[in-house]
C-alpha cells in the first residue's frame, strides 16, 4: 500500500487533480498496486481555514507520503495579503520541507499538436527536452531580503528592495549531479544555463559544472548564457537535449519553453530529493483562477505529472509509457479542450479528457 498526498489547492487546482488521481487509480488496478490518497490543504484554500498557506497537518501528511500530487495555488482575492501569507509561499514552504532540490522539466512536442504551437512545425518537430532546475537555492531562498527604507543625500527615505542570489558549492555540486545523471541515461548532451558574464553567483556555478563534468566524460558539456538561451530555445529547440540552470533562470525559461508545446497545460514536473524522500509531482502552471469551475482546464500535464510519479517514485517504466502513449493516442483521435482547440477538432472537457485518457489506459 502507497501514500499518495493530494494537495489540489486552488482555481483549477481541484479539477486538474481529480483527472490525475482517476489515472493513478487506473494504474494502481492494471499493474496491481494500491494506492492510499491522503487529501489536504495547501495556498488559499488553506490560509482560509488555518490563517497560513501551509499548515503542519498538510506537512505532516506529506512526509508520511510516498510521493505528492499537487494541482496549483493561488487566486487573486489572496493579492493583498501580506508576502509571508500568500498562497505562493506554500510552494517555496513545501520544496523546502521536503528538500525537493532538483526540479525535472520535460518539454516533449506531441506530432499531434505541433500545429497548436505558434512556432514553425519545421523548428520544433521531434523538440525532446529535459530542464533540470534547481529548486531550493537562488533569490527565491536566498538571505538577506525584504523591502527597507533608506534615508537618500536629502534626508528623504526611500524604500529599498533586495533579494540575495546565493549558491553553496554544495548547492551546485548536488544538482550537477542529477543533470549529468539525467543526461547519460538521454543523448548524453548537457548545456548549463548562466549568466557568468554579470554575475559572481553564476561564476561559482559554471566553475563547479566544468569541474563535475570530468566525473562524466560520456556526457558533452556545454555553456550558455540565460538571455541567449532563451532566445536559442525558441529559434532552435532542437539544439537541446539536457538543460540545467539554477532556480530563477529555470523557472522562466520553463514557462517559456511552453511556447513550443502550444500551451502550459501539457507540461509536467516532477521534484525531487534524491535521497529517498518524498518526491512531488505537479503540472507547471498556476490556479488560473478566471477557469474555476468551468470545466475546461486542460489535465494533461497533472496526467502527465501523475506518469512521472509511477516512474520516479514507484519505478514503474511500463505505467509511465501506458499513461504516456495513452495521451498521445487520444490527442492523435483529434479530442482537444479549449486551450489547445482549433477548427475541426473534438472539443472535450476537463472530465472528458481525463476519462478518455483512462479509458486508453484499459484499452
Amino acid at each position: 500500500m502507497y501514500k499518495i498526498a493530494v494537495l489540489a489547492g486552488d482555481g483549477i487546482g481541484p479539477e486538474i487533480v481529480t483527472q490525475g488521481v482517476k489515472v493513478l487509480k487506473a494504474a494502481g488496478e492494471i499493474f496491481d498496486i494500491k494506492f492510499d490518497f491522503q487529501e489536504a490543504l495547501i495556498g488559499g484554500c488553506a490560509y482560509d481555514k488555518y490563517s497560513k498557506p501551509l499548515p503542519d497537518e498538510t506537512i505532516k501528511i506529506a512526509h508520511d507520503s510516498n510521493a505528492v500530487l499537487l494541482g496549483a495555488v493561488g487566486d487573486w482575492k489572496y493579492d493583498t495579503l501580506p508576502p509571508e501569507v500568500r498562497p505562493e509561499r506554500a510552494l517555496l514552504g513545501i520544496r523546502k520541507e521536503l528538500n525537493l532540490f532538483a526540479n525535472l522539466r520535460p518539454v516533449v512536442i506531441f506530432d499531434e499538436l505541433i500545429s497548436s504551437s505558434a512556432l514553425k512545425p519545421e523548428i520544433i518537430k521531434g523538440t525532446d527536452i529535459v530542464i533540470v532546475r534547481e529548486l531550493t537555492g537562488d533569490v527565491y531562498f536566498g538571505t538577506p531580503k525584504g523591502i527597507e527604507v533608506r534615508v537618500d543625500e536629502n534626508g528623504n527615505g526611500v524604500r529599498y528592495g533586495y533579494n540575495n542570489m546565493i549558491y553553496s558549492e554544495k548547492e551546485i555540486e548536488r544538482i550537477a549531479h542529477v543533470a549529468f545523471k539525467t543526461a547519460s541515461s538521454r543523448n548524453k548532451k548537457l548545456c548549463s544555463v548562466d549568466k557568468a558574464n554579470v554575475l559572481d553567483v553564476s561564476r561559482l556555478w559554471r566553475e563547479i559544472m566544468t569541474d563535475i563534468s570530468k566525473q562524466y566524460p560520456d556526457v558533452t558539456l556545454t555553456h550558455m548564457y540565460v538571455d541567449n538561451a532563451a532566445m536559442q530555445l525558441i529559434s532552435n529547440p532542437l539544439q537541446f537535449d539536457t538543460v540545467v540552470t539554477g532556480n530563477i533562470f529555470g523557472d522562466i525559461l520553463s514557462d517559456e519553453a511552453s511556447m513550443i508545446s502550444g500551451s502550459l497545460g501539457l507540461l509536467p514536473s516532477a521534484s525531487l530529493s534524491y535521497d529517498g524522500a518524498v518526491a512531488l509531482y505537479e503540472p507547471i502552471h498556476g490556479s488560473a483562477p478566471d477557469l474555476k469551475g468551468l470545466n475546461v482546464a486542460n489535465p494533461i500535464a497533472t496526467i502527465l505529472s501523475a506518469a512521472m510519479m509511477m516512474k520516479y517514485t514507484f519505478n514503474n517504466n511500463e505505467a509511465y509509457d501506458l499513461i504516456f502513449n495513452a495521451v498521445k493516442s487520444v490527442l492523435r483521435e483529434g479530442y482537444r479542450t479549449k486551450d489547445i482547440y482549433k477548427d475541426g477538432d473534438k472539443p472535450v472537457s476537463t472530465v472528458q479528457m481525463g476519462e478518455l485518457i483512462v479509458n486508453k489506459m484499459k484499452g
